[in-house]
């Protein structure tokens, strides 16, 4: 063979592989790493930071820092069930869910985040919280991960679980291991269960997320990491940050102890979980303060998931959504200034929250974007970023990189509603949720009942000044669409 000819080989086979690592590269779409946390307090994500006593948060910052921050993020529900429905499915959960329930359940013919991009060649893992409001603790049923597009799930299905208490010893030890928030025990892993003897809930989720991380790194992959913090029980939280903050260790839940339980059943997790998550047994001032703790360490465990893509060099190849599923409780010590009340109510302290996106390449690091956004353009978004199409002709979100200034936001949770167009929000919100006193953070309402309430947003975004009668007409317009929009959304 002529050295002319070896030459000829070898520019052959340099194209071929060039050409096989360019299809390799093209093949590959970008991962999804969507973050939902549990009852993040609006003033309590760095960029909106107000004044008062600062969350340590850097990791969030950045976060923040590396994409696009919205300012006016709204979820579909006050409360975390109906709003993680709304989320993966990009559809206002009450669309099926007439009641506006805390249980929306997952219809067969509503389509999910993950079985999209299943079908789109992703692998998909959730690791967490899995909470659709119905069917707890199963894994026969629709809203079990694995049966709406998860290949895998570690974590539990219900509103909380504790922070501690993670082994099948406790459980068997327990006489009530299964509330639908006071909840103890192994968690659910796949189809079986798998016991942690020791370990803290939050570490444990991001041990799990790190692992699963470094192992998919070569495949294009959705994993959704759904923290149960910094939802109750709040004053569960590792000695550090407890030192840090200067409140004392409370024990954990023992059903052989009676010292716990004063005045409650003895033996009962749901005594226990009743007596801590609420103001009383903890006072507010503290509460704030176990509060930021539990904050502080969810934030630690951010940081390493971040630290993790960086070190498995997929940093740049991955898109990140980070939001709260509702906005802070007036019961953990959550402060949501300016915002108006908070979880449990369509005032904006509990359907606007902070959120996220972090696309290399697309968006513009530290940009803050303050046209108003939904939780559903989450699914539109990636449907754009993986290239698949969206079947459903009926979602209601859109694509976050194209916000529209006039679009029509409508919201329903039991006997109350919402509807938001441009500037302008109508409600008849009322505060009527929980059973103790919220924390001082609190900010009430101005009206407290089940009237027309018109506000003026882009002036007002703390909800004070009541327009309604002043705008009369505006009152009768927003009603209409609303009207409108139920009678031909609503199933």
């Amino acid at each position: 063979m002529t050295f002319t000819n070896r030459v000829i080989i070898l520019l052959l086979w340099a194209s071929f592989f060039s050409c096989q690592k360019e299809q390799k590269e093209v093949a590959k779409k970008p991962n999804i790493l969507l973050i939902v946390v549990d009852d993040l307090g609006y003033a309590d994500f760095k960029p909106f930071q107000q004044q008062g006593q600062k969350a340590v948060t850097p990791n969030m910052a950045r976060l923040a820092d590396a994409g696009t921050v919205y300012t006016q993020a709204y979820v579909t529900a006050p409360v975390c069930s109906p709003s993680r429905a709304g989320l993966i499915t990009g559809k206002n959960q009450f669309r099926w869910d007439k009641p506006a329930s805390w249980g929306p359940g997952l219809p067969d013919s509503v389509k999910t985040i993950a079985e999209y991009l299943k079908t789109a060649g992703y692998t998909t893992a959730r690791i967490g919280k899995n909470d659709l409001g119905q069917k707890f603790h199963r894994n026969d049923v629709r809203e079990f991960p694995l049966h709406h597009g998860y290949d895998e799930f570690l974590g539990f299905s219900a509103h909380a679980h504790d922070y501690w208490l993670n082994s099948t010893a406790i459980e068997k030890r327990t006489p009530d291991p299964k509330g639908t928030s006071a909840l103890l025990g192994p968690l659910m892993h796949n189809m079986g269960k798998k016991s942690y003897e020791e370990g803290y809930l939050t570490e444990i989720f991001t041990d799990e997320a790190v692992d699963y991380i470094k192992r998919k790194k070569d495949t294009s992959f959705f994993l959704t990491l759904s923290y149960n913090a910094v939802h109750h029980l709040i004053h569960e939280v590792p000695k550090k940050y407890l030192d840090k903050y200067d409140v004392p260790e409370i024990p954990n839940y023992d059903p052989d102890s009676l010292l716990t339980y004063k005045n409650h059943d003895a033996g009962s997790y749901a005594a226990y979980y009743d007596k801590y998550s609420r103001i009383g047994a903890i006072q507010s001032p503290e509460m704030r303060n176990y509060y930021l703790a539990n904050l502080n360490c969810l934030d630690d465990n951010l940081g390493r998931v971040l630290d993790a893509l960086k070190e498995e060099r997929i940093d740049d190849e991955t898109i990140i959504f980070f939001i709260s599923d509702n906005g802070g409780s007036p019961l953990t010590g959550s402060d949501n200034s300016p915002l108006t009340a908070g979880k449990y109510s369509l005032w904006e302290g509990g359907i606007r929250v902070p959120m996220i996106m972090v696309w290399p390449g697309t968006t513009v690091p530290g940009t803050i974007e303050n046209a108003y956004v939904s939780a559903m353009d989450i699914l539109p978004t990636i449907a754009k970023a993986s290239n698949f199409t969206i079947e459903d002709t009926e979602i209601d979100g859109i694509d976050l990189r194209q916000p529209n200034p006039d679009r029509l936001l409508v919201w329903k949770w039991q006997k109350t509603w919402a509807a938001r167009k441009g500037n302008w929000k109508l409600t008849n919100a009322k505060e009527n949720h929980w059973k103790s006193e919220p924390s001082e953070y609190y900010i009430k309402p101005i009206i407290d009942d089940l009237s027309l309430k018109l506000f003026d947003l882009s002036k007002d975004p703390g909800e004070r000044n009541n327009l309604a009668n002043e705008y009369p007409e505006k009152v009768k317009a927003l009603e209409d669409l609303y009207i409108q929009w139920c009678a031909e959304h609503i199933e």
